[in-house]
């Protein structure tokens, strides 16, 4: 077995002697980087970001920016990153590097005060600047306005969610924003840029074990569930954005853990006659781009999902394994009737979303199962929405969750399926809810009559983001929303 080694800033630089749970944020700093620094450890304020590079859906190679406090070392086992350090550029003998122009801008038009959180903005930013597909558009008018531009969009094609991840307690948003809509293309003979025509590096097979703790990366489905009978002690982690918190803040300890994130079985995205099957493995942001709104009900779920920086990692794979009932896509999924396809030694088999969520935090996965993809059954509902309740617009956890997919066809509701997350000790589908739709007229009456039975729906209760009796309000809200945002749109 090869010695674990991560290239950093174009120099590789052995892993060893770093403890399997040991993060990239913890790794670098230790190695004297600390531009990278730790905020929350929990993926919240994006103080730690650094670039990753991953395989690109418009090019080779695209620069990724994730979260260094909750991803492990081990996992980035013959991988390349670039941190703020990485993105100056080396000037003359006896010269500073030249700054990268994400971080001159920042620097000119004020976007840093105490300068802790900047190399975070700066790496998330520059991850934006690097986006392939991102391009100027249109000179603003005199109004000053621009085709294709608004708050969030700026005319270099800049889009702010990069920067959903990442806060700034004394600066103020405006500089940033304004140093993020100044930053022009990449010149050609920028060595970032050029390194998107290349192939990222190749997921390599890790063993790199520690005193009585293992990191393992399989390389198949097949070593990896083989390996998952031998030790169904092991913790299965792809993007690391759940595992992560519980090692830093719960101190959280596994002997050994099985990274799937990069095995090619779980990574496909196919478009089949009568389903879509998803990758459990693709993160959130490759899913996005790649159905490219394909699936509305899907592109209204991932802005709303964390931040991009969490998406940047996060899979439809580890949120549906924890088995969260707060979790953001299992109400989605619930509504397009989804299935999972499980996956052990022996072979596959296929369940329903629908009957996978057996009580908190559990499920029907056995021991040394793990979901390999999902799939979600064609055609789509024509009506969808999803409305995510929380205390703020973005990067939050949900107070409630609520999906919505109706098939309305000559003004009555002939198929209704509502997901609900927030409101019992497991994702549930709202039954009594689409009995009172379906079959019905797609009219005001229904509407309120349907609203109040979906109140009642679940178990709401109690907690420090909401109370039972909002959650319950916020249900029946939901749905006279769908209604007052669909009435015209569906023909009678």
């Amino acid at each position: 077995m090869v010695a674990a080694r991560i290239t950093v800033n174009g120099k590789s630089t052995p892993i060893s002697p770093a403890a399997p749970q040991t993060t990239v944020l913890d790794f670098l700093r230790d190695r004297g980087l600390t531009g990278t620094k730790e905020g929350c450890a929990e993926g919240e304020c994006g103080a730690c970001s650094v670039l990753v590079a991953r395989p690109g859906v418009d090019k080779p190679t695209d620069w990724v920016a994730v979260n260094a406090c909750l991803v492990p070392v081990a996992s980035l086992d013959g991988q390349e990153i670039v941190t703020s350090e990485g993105l100056a550029t080396a000037g003359a003998p006896g010269t500073p590097p030249a700054l990268h122009p994400v971080q001159e801008e920042m620097a000119v038009r004020g976007g840093s005060q105490c300068g802790y959180c900047t190399p975070g903005f700066v790496c998330s930013m520059a991850a934006e600047y690097y986006r392939p597909d991102r391009c100027a558009h249109a000179a603003p008018d005199t109004d000053g306005t621009a085709d294709g531009t608004d708050a969030e969009h700026g005319p270099n094609g800049f889009d702010l969610h990069a920067l959903s991840g990442n806060l700034c307690r004394c600066t103020g948003y405006r500089p940033i924003r304004d140093a993020a809509f100044a930053v022009g293309a990449p010149a050609e003979d920028d060595p970032l840029a050029r390194r998107r025509e290349q192939s990222p590096p190749e997921p390599v097979a890790t063993e790199y074990a520690r005193g009585d703790a293992v990191f393992l990366r399989p390389g198949t489905l097949a070593e990896a569930t083989r390996l998952l009978r031998e030790r169904p002690d092991a913790v299965v982690v792809a993007g690391s954005t759940d595992w992560g918190v519980e090692v830093n803040i719960r101190a959280r300890r596994a002997d050994c853990v099985v990274a799937v994130d990069r095995l090619p079985e779980l990574r496909g995205l196919r478009i089949e006659s009568d389903h879509i099957e998803i990758g459990a493995a693709q993160t959130l942001t490759e899913i996005e781009r790649r159905l490219d709104g394909d699936v509305p009900l899907l592109a209204e779920l991932f802005p709303q999902f964390a931040s991009r920086l969490i998406r940047n990692s996060a899979t439809l794979g580890g949120n549906l394994g924890t088995g969260s009932p707060i979790g953001d896509s299992p109400p989605v999924l619930l509504a397009l009737e989804a299935s999972l396809v499980l996956a052990d030694a022996d072979g596959e088999r296929v369940v329903p979303l629908a009957d996978y969520f057996t009580g908190y935090r559990q499920s029907v996965r056995r021991p040394g199962e793990l979901i390999r993809a999902v799939r979600v059954p064609l055609p789509l509902a024509p009506v969808t929405a999803f409305h995510k309740i929380a205390k703020r617009r973005f990067d939050d956890i949900s107070s409630v969750a609520v999906a919505f997919a109706l098939d309305i066809e000559g003004g009555v509701v002939r198929k209704a399926r509502v997901g609900l997350g927030g409101v019992a000790a497991t994702p549930i589908r709202a039954l009594a809810t689409e009995a009172a739709l379906e079959g019905r007229p797609w009219v005001t009456e229904t509407v309120e009559t349907a609203a109040r039975v979906l109140r009642g729906e679940g178990t709401p209760m109690d907690d420090h983001r909401a109370s039972s009796l909002y959650r319950s309000a916020m249900l029946g809200q939901s749905l006279l929303k769908l209604y007052a945002r669909n009435t015209e749109a569906v023909p009678s």
